[in-house]
């Protein structure tokens, strides 16, 4: 199962944690008393740490992960915070791949089906405000790196082939080395009527 149950009480001061994230050196460990010094010292403001947990940007011993510098970076930040989002929801997405545009409610029920019924009501409406908190927050505009690579074969293939230049006749040894350049075109036919005219002329 890949869900993350860490939710914030009150999402209020969520993008104000995140901004002073970013604005801050990372620490060599997250602790209370560093997001203290960011001046978010209420003791909601504290589930923070295990929300950055569940997006991967911390580890286990709440040392800042690559997730995490690369986050620091305001230009990259909500394309990040999205990649982040869709790991720590992936049960969610694998329901909807589009949970970002989804309700409070829908959410919810989503949720309390994916945690198959432990969770308390106030649990999951905390559960559900945190994922659409974090998620009007991200970037989910950006087209993701499969679909630039899908793209990238048949971009390739349209740029025009240099032909290579052919090897000169060695007439010590007889031997003939033909290349043909083939025209670009999607007739198969074009293809077919120079095959049938090699065979009828070069290989008797």
């Amino acid at each position: 199962m890949s869900l993350t149950t860490a939710y914030l009480t009150t999402a209020k001061n969520l993008e104000a944690m995140l901004n002073s994230i970013q604005s801050a050196q990372a620490p060599e460990r997250f602790t209370i008393k560093f997001l203290e010094s960011l001046e978010h010292k209420s003791t909601s403001d504290r589930l923070i740490i295990g929300v950055l947990k569940g997006l991967g940007f911390l580890d286990d011993a709440s040392a800042p992960t690559d997730l995490y510098f690369r986050f620091l970076d305001q230009t990259e930040a909500k394309r990040v915070l999205a990649g982040g989002v869709r790991k720590a929801y992936d049960d969610l997405f694998r329901l909807n791949v589009k949970a970002y545009e989804l309700t409070e409610a829908e959410v919810k029920n989503k949720l309390k089906t994916l945690t198959q019924g432990q969770k308390s009501e106030g649990v999951l409406t905390a559960m559900a405000k945190t994922f659409l908190a974090l998620c009007s927050l991200a970037d989910w505009t950006t087209p993701s790196a499969a679909k630039k690579e899908a793209r990238m074969p048949q971009e390739v293939a349209q740029e025009p082939v240099e032909p290579t230049p052919a090897k000169p006749l060695e007439l010590g040894q007889l031997c003939y080395n033909i290349q043909i350049v083939l025209p670009p075109t999607r007739d198969t036919a074009v293809y077919d009527a120079l095959f049938r005219s090699l065979k009828e002329h070069l290989l008797k």
